[in-house]
Parts: C-alpha cells; sequence; structure tokens
C-alpha cells in the first residue's frame, strides 16, 4: 500500500493565501458553485437525492485516500488520528449520504438548514483563511480545496432550491444538531485523548489550532474558549440562514408576480 501510495505523492510548495493558486482556485470555485446551483435550482425531489447522495459518496472516496495516504505514507503504516473524519467540516460527507433515506420531511429540513448555514459558513472560512487547505503534497491540496469548494455549492444549491428551513425555529433545530454532533465530537476527543485529536476543535486536553480561539483559551480556560466559538459559529450560520430566507423570499415574491400576470393575461 505504501508503494501505491507513494505513486501519488507529487511534492509542491504550499500554495500561499491570496497568491496565484488560491484565488484562481477560490474564484474559479465559487463562480462554478453559484452557477450549478442555480442551474440545479429547480431540480426534482427525486434528483435532489441523487445530487447529495454523489456529492456525499464522492466526499467519502475523498476521504478514503486521504486516510490512506496519512496512514500508509505519511504515517507508514501508523494511524494519524489528528486526521479522524469528525471535524465540522467532515460533516456533510455523512450528511448528504443519510438525508435522501430519510422519510421525515420535517427531519430533512432541519439537516438542510444545518448543511446551507453551519457547514456553508465552514467552507466559506476554510477558502479565505486557507492555511488548513495547503499541503506539501498536489493531491492533499486539492482535496482540501475541492473539499470545502463542494461544501459551498452543497449550501448554495440547498439555498437556491428552496430546501432549507424557513422558519427560526429551523434554525434552532440546526443548532441542536450542531450541540448533538458537537457532544460526540468531545466524546471521541475524551477517548482519545492519548493523541493530538482536536475534533471541531473543542478537546479539553489538546488547545485549539484556531488563532483568535487560542488566544482566548489562553486566556481564559477551555471551557469558556468552547462557548464563544459555538456561539461565533453560531451567529455566522444565523447570517447564512437570513440570506437563505431573503432568498426564498424574494423567489416568492417573483412567483406571486408571475402567476397574477397568468391570470391578467
Amino acid at each position: 500500500m505504501y508503494e501505491l501510495m507513494q505513486l501519488t505523492a507529487w511534492g509542491m510548495e504550499k500554495p500561499k493565501a491570496y497568491g496565484a493558486f488560491h484565488l484562481t482556485f477560490m474564484i474559479v470555485g465559487l463562480f462554478l458553485c453559484v452557477l450549478f446551483a442555480f442551474l440545479l435550482r429547480r431540480a426534482s425531489d427525486r434528483t435532489n437525492k441523487i445530487i447529495l447522495f454523489s456529492c456525499g459518496a464522492f466526499l467519502a472516496v475523498c476521504e478514503v485516500y486521504k486516510q490512506l495516504f496519512y496512514t500508509f505514507y505519511i504515517g507508514e503504516g501508523s494511524y494519524q488520528w489528528w486526521i479522524f473524519p469528525f471535524q465540522l467540516c467532515s460533516v456533510p460527507m455523512y450528511l448528504c449520504l443519510i438525508v435522501p433515506f430519510i422519510k421525515s420531511k420535517r427531519v430533512s429540513e432541519w439537516i438542510y438548514t444545518f448543511l446551507a448555514s453551519y457547514n456553508l459558513l465552514g467552507g466559506f472560512i476554510a477558502l479565505f483563511e486557507p492555511s488548513g487547505l495547503s499541503h506539501e503534497y498536489v493531491t492533499l491540496t486539492l482535496h482540501a480545496f475541492i473539499w470545502h469548494i463542494l461544501l459551498v455549492f452543497i449550501g448554495f444549491y440547498i439555498i437556491a432550491s428552496g430546501r432549507a428551513g424557513k422558519k427560526i425555529s429551523d434554525f434552532v433545530m440546526a443548532f441542536a444538531i450542531l450541540l448533538f454532533l458537537s457532544s460526540i465530537a468531545e466524546w471521541i476527543n475524551t477517548e482519545l485523548r492519548m493523541y493530538d485529536i482536536k475534533m471541531f476543535y473543542i478537546s479539553p486536553y489538546h488547545s485549539t489550532p484556531l488563532a483568535v480561539f487560542k488566544s482566548i483559551e489562553a486566556k481564559t480556560n477551555w471551557l469558556v474558549n468552547m462557548v464563544l466559538y459555538i456561539f461565533a459559529m453560531t451567529a455566522g450560520a444565523f447570517v447564512f440562514f437570513l440570506v437563505g430566507l431573503l432568498v426564498n423570499k424574494i423567489k416568492t415574491i417573483k412567483s406571486n408576480k408571475t402567476k397574477h400576470r397568468a391570470i391578467g393575461a
């Protein structure tokens, strides 16, 4: 397996933030996200399930490659626990694979709302602060950039297709999903505390690598940092939720005008 991974171990200089690679990938990627979200905005329920499941399957294949590369090439056969796939930006891989099979429309809307707020926020933050996306290997760098571009597409698509929740209560349930996932992340952090593992960056045993929150944690403690981190994420996600509400409001107004014209004709 080491030899197989070695075949794709193409070295590269880490792309600089706002350098040619980063800007090109981000601008072209965001343009394609908007374009395909717009083109797919009228997708049927069946097509919607295919789109989301395909996104989840693609992310899963990419993640398997990443895990194998880190384990057999970088780790030389030793699993690298710090890349265990349960960060906030890993969650869409699981949700996109399961949401097409959820029968409850309300539960689906809560998951869509989560994807179109919290995960859309995560994708944007990573793209605009790309230090965590740049690696010394071509495939790992492409993996990271494509992964977060796809998160943005999923969020845009859900908003454009009007599938996210349209009530504050839907965002409250998305927040509940975040708390549930955070509790799982904290359980993982506790059970695997002997490793340098920081799921959701809220480990009480290892300091967060996030610049602003690292400073907060150093001046206060882990618990204060975690509460502020979750609050900041929720505030940012709520902005995206409001954008989704605005888009749906505009769509409703346009739809009503079209109906009135048709009746008048």
